[in-house]
């Protein structure tokens, strides 16, 4: 009698039975827009920094601006999770990204030091958060709005 417990054959089913459960497949979206559901809670209850921010960015009227990022990210995140039209949440929420990171993180222009540094890990961190968006809607559109 051969003990398959920690061969591929053993382990592969019980690692695909955990990753592919729907509570796990809903941790992982809700963990992927956990930033685009905390950011505009935050600007919705502290409304004059969101205001601040949109004016940083030189994005005017910056009320209007801050309304329309708070509903974009929220509405955006909702669809992701709740697989109504997931990848066109995810592919918008792919396209803010890339937008805002080009916009926010502008490391290139900052003189070499830590602050860069981080910077640039950000930066990269975010390039890879909106990879990780296109891969939810590619495998929605490839295999169905699962739960």
């Amino acid at each position: 009698m051969t003990d398959n417990t920690f061969s591929a054959n053993g382990w592969r089913p019980r690692i695909a039975g955990i990753v592919t459960a729907p509570v796990t497949r809903t941790l992982a979206l809700l963990a992927l827009c956990a930033a685009y559901i905390q950011g505009p809670l935050t600007k919705l209850f502290d409304f004059q920094s969101a205001i601040g921010e949109m004016e940083h960015f030189g994005l005017h009227p910056a009320a209007f601006f801050g309304v329309a990022v708070i509903a974009f990210e929220l509405a955006a995140s909702a669809m992701v999770i709740s697989g109504f039209l997931r990848w066109l949440g995810a592919i918008a929420l792919a396209v803010f990204t890339l937008l805002a990171t080009f916009v926010a993180i502008r490391f290139w222009e900052m003189p070499s030091s830590m602050e860069r540094m981080m910077a640039t890990n950000a930066f990269f961190e975010h390039l890879g958060l909106a990879g990780a968006f296109v891969i939810v809607a590619i495998t929605d559109l490839t295999n169905g709005p699962a739960k």
